[in-house]
């Protein structure tokens, strides 16, 4: 099996954080805009590829925030992600063009149904993924780790 790279940004703006909006048998759930990076592609170029794709916006890309891996088989979704390896870099990123509240994604995931805004100190009371990282995000004044590990 191959080991997959991913690009995420984490967009906040004010006291909230951009998210796609998804749906699945159990329900929503939230994931961080971004995707597979191709062959011959930078991390930032995904990055900003993915954005338009999934949120509709083009974005300028800062600083490497953390790094996150997802081994499927050690997770809740096993029976489907067995054979997942990812590696996902989340960097810090800015809507370039408007203010991300009118965007049409122009290539959606299968799951896809929309954006949300979300506000920061909500993100518990949602499924999100990884879930864990939505702790990092909710004590911002304090340094986080870069590498989270496999996590979910």
């Amino acid at each position: 099996m191959n080991i997959r790279n991913s690009a995420k940004a984490i967009i906040i703006k004010e006291d909230k954080i951009l998210l796609t909006k998804n749906r699945d048998d159990e329900g929503y759930f939230y994931l961080y805009p971004g995707g597979g990076q191709e062959h011959g592609e930078t991390l930032q170029n995904a990055l900003i590829r993915e954005c338009v794709e999934e949120i509709g916006a083009n974005v300028e890309v800062g600083e490497l925030l953390h790094v996150r891996e997802y081994i499927g088989k050690n997770h809740e979704h096993s029976s489907i992600d067995f054979n997942i390896h990812q590696v996902e870099f989340y960097f810090d990123c800015t809507i370039k063009d408007g203010n991300g509240e009118h965007f049409e994604p122009t290539n959606p995931d299968s799951h896809q149904i929309g954006i949300e805004w979300i506000l920061i100190n909500d993100l518990p009371q949602y499924r999100i993924y990884p879930r864990e990282l939505s702790k990092f995000l909710l004590t911002a004044s304090t340094k986080s780790p870069v590498y989270l590990g496999d996590i979910n």
